[in-house]
């Protein structure tokens, strides 16, 4: 009877981790989506692809990092994935939602002073593990993104402005 129950409870649990966390999921994706739109504006560009003829009044390193942490559910298919093997499925959303939530926040700094544009978009990232025992598993992954940002001189009157 005990097993039952514990059975039972273990189920429950999986089916409140699956849902939360898909919930949480698909609001922090209506998040992003909306935030991508307002910030379209911004470029983010290679090196060598921006207009070096235009003065540039200043540039800086511009920082964004983000820690996004595993939900129960998927916790427990990444243990049956580390058992069985195969591709993790259930993590590509985490790291497509950390990409994409470090460079947001990298746009919204550089906007906040006023940049025209970034360089040189890099990202690095970390596994956080969960567990301290024998056999560690991914708790969160931390995404750190950086850039060069770059604010134009104001256009001289008369002058068009296009690069």
């Amino acid at each position: 009877m005990d097993t039952l129950i514990n059975l039972f409870v273990f189920l429950v649990l999986l089916s409140l981790g699956f849902f939360i966390g898909r919930r949480n999921e698909a609001r922090h994706y209506a998040s992003i989506r909306k935030r991508e739109g307002q910030l379209a504006a911004l470029p983010v560009i290679a090196a060598d692809d921006w207009d070096k003829s235009r003065p540039v009044r200043e540039a800086w390193l511009e920082t964004a990092c983000v820690v996004i942490s595993i939900d129960y559910f998927k916790r427990i298919a990444l243990a049956l994935r580390n058992i069985f093997g195969g591709r993790v499925l259930s993590i590509e959303p985490l790291l497509d939602r950390a990409r994409r939530e470090a460079l947001l926040r990298l746009k919204e700094s550089a906007a906040a002073r006023n940049a025209d544009l970034l360089v040189n978009l890099r990202m690095e990232t970390s596994s956080i593990y969960g567990n301290k025992g024998k056999k560690a598993s991914v708790g969160s992954v931390e995404l750190f993104a950086y850039a060069t940002a770059i604010r134009y001189d104001a256009p001289q009157p008369g002058m068009s402005g296009n690069g």
